[in-house]
């Protein structure tokens, strides 16, 4: 449509720009932070979800319940954040971890689009600051010639910097965040006397680190000692784990094919799967070696949306012959050595449930695809 923007993923601030305004305006006689758009309450209400729709310029507005998980690892992580140390967010990929800090962000600065994404790359200059040296050439250390990082950002604007993959940076650049976490200011030398940025209330930092990259660059005592961990675990229950890929795979398909369904008992049969790969145990008690892989819920999203695309793409019935081809492209990123875990999976629980299950036995036909 012609004036109307689209974005492929638009930042959480946009997509939930209703829910945010409707939780502002009945925020007014909640204690709330300095610097924060809203309260404590407000977050957790934002994050969790609403009994109770809220008002809106006239309208109904739903407050969507956005995390499924331990609901005090809610509450905590938003105490850390309007306290002075920062949020570290830690756990196995694919858990939410950066939903979460997506979330905190939106719902307490605005803006989510103030991080630092790191890597064996990330330096100092990608997250404090660097210069445009035109400028700084032509008319020296000023201002103008600054370009400022997201941390610089944050410290100035009083909003969230947020830090994804901490640990995949260097440590000599994830010691840069020492000072600023003890005495909230950035020093920038070129500026002579006057050369200090004093952050503005409502700063913090979220980063986020997986489990598995644990020794990559390990975190300095120091640095940890600015952060509050919360470590966020997988989801426990299967039925939660339909829950959520049904709510996001909806979400997703309603914008990139609307006709594609989302059938509940491919679902089921997905959640399942993934649940007894990752907890290395059927419901039936029998153990199971698990793969290497991530067999994540966030991965489990992504098999089906990539199944239901399939079917609208190439006009077809949702097919468990492609998700079987999916599932075994997902295990087999980490190693090809999980290939026999997956197919001693298919030979003994998978099979056992066949004969009872009429879908578990097209889903065992589709063995053929583990070679």
């Amino acid at each position: 449509m012609t004036g109307q923007k689209t974005y492929i993923k638009p930042p959480v601030e946009a997509v939930y720009a209703k829910q945010l305004a409707a939780l502002a305006a009945a925020d007014a006689a909640n204690r709330k932070p300095e610097g924060w758009r809203l309260s404590p309450r407000a977050v957790r209400t934002f994050v969790l979800g609403s009994r109770e729709p809220l008002t809106a310029d006239g309208e109904k507005v739903e407050i969507d319940k956005k995390y499924y998980g331990d609901d005090t690892l809610i509450e905590r992580c938003i105490i850390t954040l309007a306290g002075n140390r920062g949020l570290m967010l830690v756990g196995e990929p694919g858990t939410a971890k950066t939903m979460l800090s997506e979330l905190f962000s939106a719902a307490i600065s605005g803006v989510t689009t103030n991080t630092v994404q790191g890597t064996a790359g990330t330096t100092d200059d990608n997250i404090k600051y660097s210069w445009n040296y035109a400028l700084l050439l032509a008319k020296g250390p000023t201002a103008e010639a600054l370009v400022p990082a997201p941390l610089y950002t944050g410290m100035r604007d009083g909003v969230i910097t947020r830090f994804e993959e901490i640990t995949r940076c260097p440590s000599e650049v994830q010691d840069t965040l020492i000072s600023v976490m003890s005495d909230k200011v950035l020093s920038i030398p070129e500026f002579g006397a006057e050369g200090f940025l004093f952050a503005r209330p409502g700063f913090n930092i979220i980063a986020t680190a997986n489990t598995r990259d644990k020794g990559v660059n390990e975190m300095s005592s120091a640095l940890k000692r600015r952060f509050n961990f919360e470590t966020v675990e997988p989801v426990s229950s299967v039925k939660l784990e339909c829950e959520i890929i049904e709510r996001q795979c909806r979400a997703l398909l309603k914008e990139a094919a609307p006709e594609a369904p989302v059938r509940e008992d491919i679902v089921k049969l997905l959640a399942t799967a993934f649940h007894e790969l990752r907890e290395g145990e059927s419901s039936e008690g029998h153990k199971i070696e698990s793969p290497a892989a991530v067999m994540s819920t966030a991965e489990a999203v992504s098999l089906y949306y990539q199944t239901a695309l399939t079917s609208h793409y190439y006009e077809t019935e949702i097919s468990v012959d492609v998700l079987a081809q999916n599932i075994r492209s997902a295990v087999l990123k980490e190693s090809k050595d999980d290939l026999p875990r997956l197919k001693a999976y298919w030979n003994t629980v998978v099979k056992a449930r066949a004969g009872k299950d009429a879908l578990w036995q097209r889903f065992f036909e589709a063995r053929s695809w583990l070679k």
